[in-house]
């Protein structure tokens, strides 16, 4: 059966990658949403090719979107706006799987609404399960959702465990032979950066990443290791395990993506080319696979393989993050919003490099903690976070 797929945050580079795929399988898949916050150019290109039935786009986009599709002559696409519109689409009774591709916070209100609703969701929003992990992941049970990890980390973890791994109560014990989780980082573009040198870093310095072409937010983040720091807090929900069962190894290559070790000794790795195209196909079809543009491994040209551990003196925001999953409640939420600010101003030049992890600091030990017991909770945590972290900004650039 033809499978209909609603793309939140089809311009970036994540929905780009699910488009190549979608395009492959014309038989298996068909578009029946997609969402854009500020590209809509790129967005009416992607309807010409498409023909999705509705686009969402913020209210201040929809008179622009709705003038450039009837030039289109695609008048007959359906415009929602805002995050209201987000949840419409994502929790559509006419869409099988959601790709959750939105980057921040933003995206945590349209990916609960998938899930709420029983869908394939394909979660490439870290930041989603950060903030809501406890609820985001109960939803998922009560509605009977399919939630499967997009990152290509948790995706590498995912393809590593015993099949039936989450058919087992795990109670934040890894089970079925399991030992640790072994979450892969490139270490970004300046792993071997001295402190001295990581002071003057700038935001185009910041988004070059060696492996992996991503979008300012997740580049910057990746630099500074709090990409990494949000993955973890993503591994201990999707995977159910406390954090002490998850060790950050950073591995240059970004050849193997992610590893799990058993109590026999063995340690299991998913390895593959440095291309998102694998792990969106294999959430899209798992347990089938699908085929992809991507090339197979060769072992010849990536003969040599390194790993090292963390340096959380030069990169603190790793540390950062595993001791707000350590604190559990809200302390993720409080993290990732400081965090959004703080690198928003850095790629506004209002903020060096080396501050964005003392902002982080700052917020998480100013506000009190407290038990993530509702959406409204955790929303209201990230609000005070946000203003905080700002007032935060103001005083450092003051």
């Amino acid at each position: 059966m033809l499978q209909s797929v609603c793309i939140l945050g089809v311009t970036g580079s994540i929905g780009q990658s699910t488009l190549k795929i979608l395009q492959q399988h014309p038989e298996k898949y068909s578009v029946y949403a997609v969402t854009a916050h500020s590209r809509i150019a790129e967005l009416v290109e992607i309807c010409k090719q498409f023909h999705p039935k509705v686009a969402v786009v913020p209210a201040a986009q929809v008179d622009s979107l709705r003038q450039l599709l009837q030039q289109a002559n695609l008048a007959d696409i359906e415009i929602l706006c805002d995050e209201a519109g987000l949840i419409a689409v994502a929790s559509h009774p006419e869409v099988d799987v959601v790709m959750a591709a939105i980057v921040g916070a933003a995206g945590l209100m349209p990916t609960l609404a998938a899930v709420q609703a029983g869908k394939r969701v394909l979660l490439a929003n870290k930041e989603a399960l950060v903030m809501s992990g406890d609820l985001m992941m109960q939803a998922a049970r009560d509605h009977g959702a399919l939630l499967l990890p997009v990152d290509s980390e948790h995706n590498a973890i995912f393809q590593c465990l015993p099949q039936n791994y989450f058919e087992v109560e795990r109670n934040g014990q890894p089970k079925l032979g399991v030992q640790q989780i072994l979450l892969t980082a490139s270490g970004g573009p300046f792993l071997n950066h001295s402190l001295e040198q990581l002071h003057s870093v700038t935001p185009a310095q910041a988004c070059k990443h060696p492996n992996w072409s991503m979008g300012q937010k997740i580049s910057v983040d990746s630099a500074t290791l709090m990409n990494k720091g949000l993955e973890l807090i993503e591994a201990c929900h999707l995977f159910a395990v406390k954090e002490q069962f998850v060790t950050v190894v950073v591995h240059p290559q970004s050849i193997i993506h992610s590893m799990v070790q058993y109590v026999d000794g063995t340690t299991l790795a998913q390895m593959g080319n440095p291309d998102m195209c694998t792990p969106i196909a294999h959430a899209l079809a798992w347990p089938e696979r699908l085929q992809t543009h991507v090339p197979p491994l060769d072992l010849f040209i990536h003969s040599q393989l390194n790993f090292q551990a963390p340096d959380t003196t030069r990169f603190p925001a790793l540390k950062l993050a595993r001791q707000a999953m350590q604190a559990g409640g809200i302390a993720p939420t409080l993290l990732n919003a400081a965090n959004e600010i703080a690198v928003a101003s850095f790629l506004q030049n209002q903020l060096g490099f080396t501050q964005i992890p003392e902002i982080v600091e700052q917020t998480l030990n100013h506000l009190a903690n407290r038990a993530a017991d509702s959406i409204e909770t955790i929303l209201q945590a990230d609000q005070n976070a946000r203003a905080f972290a700002q007032q935060c900004v103001i005083q450092t650039g003051s």
